[in-house]
């Protein structure tokens, strides 16, 4: 029988010797040049970038935020906080990169919603504006007024027992519908005693500025 080309080949291979591994694939040439390039563009970025917003940069972010005509009503009613404020920095090829940026987050009371902005300090315009019905962590201020509507509420007042001191604040949202702090911003205020123990729960309503639940902290 003849043999066939394949037999042939075959033949040809010595017994007991390894086929040869296969070579890796060799690296994109274009991936390594945008890798350095982006290396070197990190290099060369301008470090005061990432400074924390100096007292006149807030101002001026605020300002520029708040007279954007999509945020009329919010700053015409007045009735927001702002939750944070800090730098923002973005990387080539973005059309933002090597400006001075702020991060802008606020809630606005007036209209339930939570307003998270980019604002250009050189440009004074706001590049990026988004409102969503999240909530947004508590602000220091919205934690100490939580705290200072809890213990001057009469009902909360009369549950405390001698040495109960408001021991934290914490964000709360509900998670049932019929709870109220379920679509409203709300804060629970922790109060217990020196030894760290936890006696009362007070939810505060932080729209109205009124205790809505107290609950025993061992039923919490």
């Amino acid at each position: 029988m003849p043999r066939t080309v394949a037999s042939e080949k075959k033949s040809k291979v010595p017994k007991g010797a390894k086929p040869k591994a296969k070579l890796p694939p060799k690296a994109n040439g274009n991936a390594k040049a945008k890798g350095a390039k982006a290396r070197a563009d990190v290099a060369h970025a301008d470090p005061t970038l990432f400074d924390p917003l100096t007292p006149g940069e807030i101002a001026d972010a605020l300002r520029t935020l708040t007279e954007d005509r999509r945020l009329g009503s919010m700053a015409k009613v007045g009735r927001y906080r702002v939750i944070c404020t800090e730098p923002l920095v973005t990387k080539p090829p973005h059309p933002m990169a090597g400006h001075r940026l702020a991060r802008v987050v606020a809630y606005d009371y007036s209209s339930d919603r939570a307003v998270d902005a980019c604002v250009d300090l050189d440009a004074g315009v706001v590049t990026h504006l988004e409102l969503t019905r999240s909530q947004p962590m508590l602000s220091r201020d919205e934690e100490a007024l939580a705290a200072s509507i809890a213990m001057v509420d009469d009902r909360v007042r009369a549950k405390l027992s001698m040495g109960d001191i408001p021991q934290m604040t914490m964000h709360y949202w509900g998670r049932s519908s019929k709870d109220m702090a379920y679509s409203r911003r709300s804060a629970a205020v922790v109060f217990g005693r020196d030894s760290g123990q936890a006696t009362l729960v007070v939810v505060v309503d932080l729209i109205d500025n009124t205790v809505t639940q107290i609950v025993p902290a061992e039923l919490w």
